[in-house]
């Protein structure tokens, strides 16, 4: 079995079971969905998805384009427009996001946080820009100033994800944090800019031991 083969048995099996719950989520709530029939499964979608993040690609149309379309035909027989599929992904967003918190790791003891930008378009084209009007915002960031989102991560020393939550671009990235420690235990480390007492203090009532990056006028304080 090869690595796309290992990725959409697991995703299949996954999809099996969520989207009957999903459905019926759907039913429940009152909330109606129009679902245009597509030759592409839902796994098949999300396989495609995550094979770009593994393929060394910078940008989807490419990567589906260029090489989707013309060297996996035999794995995905009826493979959709480049239009349809980005419909089909827009669909697909809430499976792929339960997807990816059923993946997450297990709590090591040492976690790390951290957030990067993600740029939604070039800075001079901002006052055009229309797609995420009403949810980028402008942000700064290590490399300066951009317009969009910011993707904050907590990971374990092992490299495995525990937490990811996107926020617009202007958010603090100290306030996302209580929302993120559900599977966090033991130390948590993060950079100077997350420095806050009352952060500090809030995590250790929960038994976090959280540890942040000294700024000039502070005092080293002890690492546990």
């Amino acid at each position: 079995m090869n690595n796309l083969d290992a990725i959409y048995v697991d995703v299949d099996d996954f999809c099996l079971l969520f989207e009957p719950q999903w459905l019926e989520h759907l039913i429940s709530t009152g909330e109606k969905q129009r679902i245009k029939p597509s030759r592409l499964s839902s796994s098949e979608v999300m396989t495609i998805l995550i094979a770009f993040h593994q393929s060394g690609y910078r940008d989807f149309k490419t990567y589906y384009t260029k090489f989707v379309c013309q060297y996996w035909r035999h794995y995905f027989p009826d493979l959709v427009s480049y239009t349809r599929m980005l419909k089909l992904l827009q669909a697909t967003l809430p499976a792929l996001c339960s997807y990816l918190k059923q993946r997450f790791d297990k709590p090591t003891g040492i976690a790390f946080i951290d957030s990067t930008s993600l740029k939604v378009c070039h800075n001079m084209r901002i006052p055009r820009h229309q797609v995420f009007a009403d949810e980028a915002k402008r942000g700064k960031g290590t490399m300066g100033w951009f317009y969009g989102f910011k993707l904050h991560l907590i990971m374990n020393d092992e490299g495995g994800l525990l937490a990811v939550k996107v926020t617009a671009g202007n958010v603090d990235d100290r306030k996302p944090v209580l929302d993120m420690v559900e599977n966090v235990t033991g130390s948590l480390y993060a950079d100077k800019g997350y420095v806050s007492t009352s952060l500090k203090a809030e995590l250790a009532e929960q038994g976090i031991d959280f540890i942040t990056g000294q700024r000039s006028n502070m005092k080293r304080q002890p690492i546990s």
